[in-house]
């Protein structure tokens, strides 16, 4: 059976049908359409439910929609979330529309399946995980420990941390900054030409600014890391175990080299309260940590929901709500109108 590892390998999955496999063509060759992440999700989820239809004797592509329905009733009975099961169908919608399909989501048939999931997973506990907040007294409690390092790797991760914090941007967006992206306000604090994120792509760019103690912990890294003359550098590159900074400018720090700084600093920062496990993860800090602490930190100061949206490049408020919804839950209309009647009395 052929695997699925990279785009061209679309092609030889297609039917025969000259169109089809025209359009396929074309909807490889503008890949750069779409994120990277969302890709690899394709190219992942081709590669499961194509092997599930070899497997179980269906079309793959077209696929219909009592195939969608039993694949997915699959996913569901594998242990997958309802989330994850999801993005599958949606995937796989996406894969049927630019090839000029019409995609078996449309169903009434899979529309009922998906419902049936989603509400069989919530009846059984299923909640969304969300990472464990990075909150700003746990980033003071870092600066404290970590301010007068004479270690090189402690002061990349405590301005990484800084950085991480105050523009509340995702991982992978953290690790493309460069040294270059860097111009200072009047007062000296620094400004990042962000560029893209993975809601705002437009040729305006995002612009993020750092507080006064950010900056200084992110000059304290350029200048001892030696970065303020490599303008192409990234800003959080390696550091070898000698204490001496690796200048990288062609491929910035992996994703999981980056959570590990989440991890050390989870483990610098004392014996705090294991979280607990949320699908099988989130037990501490970890890549997002940020910008839900961040998010959470925002609400509980009284910031309205469409500035922390603003801040957190999100587009949906239904994303922001999940991860501040426990923030002053107590503090309720209802339970407003009960404590007043009851203080009233």
């Amino acid at each position: 059976m052929p695997e699925i590892t990279a785009a061209d390998d679309l092609l030889p999955l297609i039917s025969s049908d000259d169109a089809i496999s025209a359009r396929l063509k074309e909807f490889v060759q503008d890949k750069e359409a779409f994120s990277a992440n969302t890709w690899r999700q394709l190219l992942s989820v081709m590669r499961i439910c194509f092997r599930w239809a070899a497997d179980n004797s269906r079309s793959f592509l077209p696929m219909q929609s009592a195939d969608l329905r039993d694949y997915l009733g699959f996913l569901h009975s594998s242990g997958r979330a309802s989330s994850t099961i999801a993005t599958h169908a949606s995937l796989i919608a996406m894969l049927h529309r630019n090839a000029g399909l019409i995609s078996p989501t449309v169903s009434p048939l899979v529309f009922r399946t998906i419902k049936k999931i989603n509400r069989t997973a919530v009846i059984a506990g299923e909640r969304t995980g969300q990472a464990v907040p990075f909150r700003l007294a746990d980033l003071m409690m870092l600066d404290e420990r970590w301010r007068n390092s004479s270690r090189k790797k402690e002061m990349r991760n405590l301005a990484f941390l800084h950085v991480a914090y105050g523009t509340l941007l995702r991982i992978s967006e953290l690790a493309r900054l460069r040294v270059g992206d860097i111009t200072r306000a009047e007062d000296g604090r620094i400004i990042l030409d962000v560029g893209w994120t993975k809601t705002i792509v437009q040729t305006g760019g995002l612009i993020k600014a750092l507080s006064t103690l950010s900056s200084q912990r992110l000059t304290e890294w350029i200048e001892s890391a030696g970065l303020a003359v490599e303008p192409d550098a990234f800003l959080f590159g390696p550091v070898h175990r000698s204490n001496q900074v690796i200048v990288t400018c062609d491929r910035p720090l992996t994703t999981p080299a980056l959570e590990a700084i989440f991890i050390q600093a989870w483990q610098i920062a004392g014996p705090l309260q294991p979280a607990k496990a949320n699908k099988n993860r989130y037990r501490g800090w970890s890549g997002h940590s940020a910008r839900v602490g961040a998010a959470q930190d925002m609400a509980k100061q009284g910031y309205a929901v469409a500035q922390i949206m603003q801040e957190g490049t999100w587009k949906k408020p239904e994303t922001l709500m999940r991860y501040i919804r426990n923030v002053d839950a107590h503090q309720g209309a209802m339970v407003d109108l009960m404590e007043a009647r009851h203080g009233g009395k």
